[in-house]
C-alpha cells in the first residue's frame, strides 16, 4: 500500500524497525544485563542527536534521573524514554529530526499521573531550552510520578 493510499510513510516504517530491535536486543536479558542494555541505548540515542533536540533530551535526562531515579531509562521507537517497574513508559522525548517536525516534544504516556479534569496535555512543544522551560518540565515529571 502506497503512503498516498494510507500506507506508513518511510520515517514511521523506519521508527517500527528501531522499536522490532530495541525489543531483540533485550530479548533473553533480565535483571541488571537488561537494565544496563537499556541505559546504554538511551544514553546512545541521546548523544546521536545534535541542536536543540540534543539539548531537549540531555536536559529531559538530567530531569528524570533527578526527580524520578526510579524510572527506567531506555528507547521506545528510537526516543529516549523512562518507564515504571512494570516496563511500561511514563515519558519520553520526540526529537524533532526524527520526523522532521518544527519542533521536538515531551511526552506523557498513559501511566503518567498528569490527569486534571475531563482534559489535559500530554505533549509538549519546546523549541529553547531556559530555566523556565526546566522549571516547568521539572514540576511535570514530578506530578507525572506522584
Amino acid at each position: 500500500m502506497s503512503e498516498e493510499q494510507g500506507g506508513f510513510s518511510a520515517d514511521e516504517k523506519a521508527a517500527m524497525a528501531q522499536r522490532a530491535e530495541e525489543l531483540r536486543a533485550s530479548k533473553g536479558l533480565k535483571g541488571a544485563a537488561k537494565l544496563a542494555r537499556e541505559l546504554e541505548a538511551c544514553i546512545d540515542a541521546i548523544d546521536a542527536l545534535t541542536g536543540i533536540d540534543s539539548e531537549v533530551a540531555t536536559m529531559f535526562h538530567r530531569l528524570v534521573s533527578e526527580e524520578a531515579p526510579h524510572l527506567t531509562p531506555k528507547t521506545f521507537y528510537g526516543f529516549p524514554a523512562y518507564a515504571n517497574d512494570e516496563g511500561k513508559v511514563v515519558m519520553f522525548v520526540q526529537p524533532k529530526s526524527k520526523f522532521d517536525t518544527r519542533y521536538p516534544t515531551v511526552n506523557f504516556d498513559e501511566h503518567a499521573h498528569l490527569d486534571d479534569g475531563a482534559m489535559w496535555p500530554t505533549s509538549f512543544a519546546v523549541v529553547g531550552v531556559d530555566d523556565e522551560v526546566e522549571s516547568r518540565l521539572r514540576e511535570l515529571v514530578r506530578r507525572a510520578v506522584a
